[in-house]
């Protein structure tokens, strides 16, 4: 069988809650994307024009610093990555994830949660930052049950 990593961004901790559980399910790896600032209350205030995540969504190049996980990506087939829904897509710190480490040759199958919108253009803002990797869009599934988690994780 393939060796999975499930890596996600969790900004108020219910992706990680997915992550965990799909982990889990897959019997996988897991690795959290930590921003080197954390996120504040106030930098997620969307609302906000002059908020952190704002600045960093409305500016595509933005690549907030990231904690590097000392992880061999060559050791997994497959990466499982989740993130919230940011402005329609993925945050741009998954971008600097991707940028990170070398993907050529895997699948990425992303998930995501969300409070109403879907993936967006979220495959084609995140395919320039991994060369050579397959990315698919997955699920949003921070509405799953534990079940429905672990029947899309058997599904990969």
């Amino acid at each position: 069988m393939a060796k999975k990593l499930v890596a996600y961004f969790s900004a108020g901790g219910t992706t990680k809650k997915i992550a965990e559980q799909i982990a889990e399910a897959g019997n996988a790896d897991l690795c959290e994307i930590t921003p080197k600032v954390a996120y504040t209350t106030a930098d997620l205030n969307w609302m906000d024009k002059k908020s952190r995540s704002s600045v960093e969504m409305n500016d595509k190049k933005f690549r907030p610093e990231i904690v590097k996980a000392d992880i061999d990506m060559s050791a997994y087939d497959t990466v499982i990555l989740g993130f919230p829904i940011w402005w329609y897509v993925a945050p741009t710190i998954v971008n600097t994830f991707l940028e990170s480490y070398d993907f050529t040759g895997k699948k990425i199958v992303l998930f995501a949660t969300s409070g109403g919108s879907g993936f967006g253009n979220t495959v084609k803002e995140l395919k320039p930052s991994a060369p050579g990797a397959e990315i698919v869009e997955g699920k949003l599934l921070n509405r799953a049950s534990r079940q429905e988690i672990a029947d899309w994780v058997k599904s990969l």
